[in-house]
């Protein structure tokens, strides 16, 4: 019998098995397919820390205060992120220069001026940016850009690297990896829990739901009912090109995430949706993909000279609300939910020490209120 079963062999699942296996707790992984293959592998390697900013523009101040507490998961995170290439010994190409929220008018100014308020309130460093500050940060930026703001602990890491590091650590550790095993199946027990994935039963003390995208499924086959929602959306990446964009940037106009990876690829994406195909699996649109395109060049004009040669469809998993849902489900001792909407590569890290702690009955790792998170507060 293990210790504990954490469902979900992504980022979430992968990390909050290293630091249960840290603590001597024996951890048993079940993946539906194969590590790192979901959302936690597609995604773009951006680290947030600042709120995004189209839900902002979309919902307004209301909710952004709302959203607000979010920020200190994602800070503690980002300060994990800096030391966790020494930590797996692994390159995760970790590059944490700064992200740039970009505008080309005074409305779109007003819009970031009041979200940077809301963000040094959590203790967020957020510095607003002219037009000439922003020429001498980033004078690769469109001439049409007339300020911004700037975030030095935003950056990037690398997807592909970040989850098996910490699958490899976990093992390392004692933690066991049970990949084709779909959970079928959950019952309490006197003592715990049995699990039915693939052909196999399995039996725990607790377990952690870490499924992504799949939360919601994996809550119902206890009865238990989460927003948990999932989006197809796209990313589009260049050709190589010498170094052109240290900084993770965003545009206050329309959907937009830029920056370039450690091969000197561009990464370009920021949100567009991609289309559901008839078999169920996302795939990228291509009017998406010519917007998209339109609002990074506008920003950034040199992209004009440089090829698209790949881009992929990925499934993000989201809340309506944007909040993260953490911790041990009332009414149902032992069962934990791992679950962090849209900003959950960011996250990751962090929560994945927290969700650790309080399986094992310890505090939380990190100085946060986490009731705004639990199911118990909702």
């Amino acid at each position: 019998m293990n210790d504990v079963i954490v469902i979900g062999g992504g980022l979430a699942g992968c990390a909050t098995a290293y630091y249960l296996a840290r603590d001597g707790v024996a951890v048993t992984v079940l993946e539906r397919s194969e590590l790192n293959t979901q959302a936690s592998g597609s995604n773009a390697g951006s680290l947030h820390a600042q709120i995004p900013h189209d839900p902002f523009v979309n919902r307004g101040p209301q909710w952004a205060r709302t959203f607000a507490p979010t920020i200190g998961l994602l800070r503690h995170s980002i300060d994990v992120w800096r030391d966790l290439p020494a930590t797996l010994d692994a390159d995760l190409e970790v590059s944490l220069r700064g992200g740039l929220l970009v505008a080309t008018d005074a409305s779109q100014m007003a819009s970031i001026a009041a979200k940077a308020e809301v963000e040094c309130s959590q203790g967020l460093e957020v510095r607003l940016l002219g037009r000439a500050d922003v020429r001498t940060l980033a004078p690769y930026l469109s001439d049409t850009i007339v300020g911004g703001a700037f975030c030095p602990d935003e950056g990037k890491a690398s997807p592909l690297a970040a989850t098996l590091a910490y699958a490899r650590a976990a093992r390392a550790l004692g933690a066991r990896f049970v990949r084709h095993a779909e959970v079928t199946r959950i019952a309490p027990t006197h003592d715990g829990f049995e699990v039915s994935a693939g052909t196999e039963l399995f039996r725990a003390g607790r377990v952690v739901n870490a499924a992504g995208a799949d939360a919601g499924k994996i809550a119902a086959l206890l009865g238990i009912s989460i927003d948990v929602q999932g989006f197809a959306i796209q990313v589009a990446v260049t050709e190589r090109v010498g170094p052109l964009i240290p900084h993770l940037v965003y545009s206050a106009g329309d959907k937009l995430t830029l920056k370039q990876n450690q091969a000197g690829s561009i990464l370009i994406g920021g949100g567009w949706p991609a289309r559901w195909h008839s078999r169920g699996y996302p795939t990228t649109d291509p009017d998406s993909l010519e917007r998209n395109m339109a609002v990074a060049l506008a920003v950034v004009p040199a992209l004009g000279a440089l090829r698209v040669i790949r881009t992929w469809a990925a499934v993000v998993n989201g809340t309506d609300d944007w909040k993260p849902i953490l911790g041990e489900v009332p009414g149902t001792p032992g069962f934990f939910i791992n679950f962090f909407p849209w900003m959950g590569f960011t996250a990751g890290p962090a929560v994945a020490q927290i969700v650790a702690s309080l399986v094992q009955g310890k505090p939380a790792p990190f100085d946060v209120d986490l009731s705004p998170f639990l199911l118990a507060s909702a």
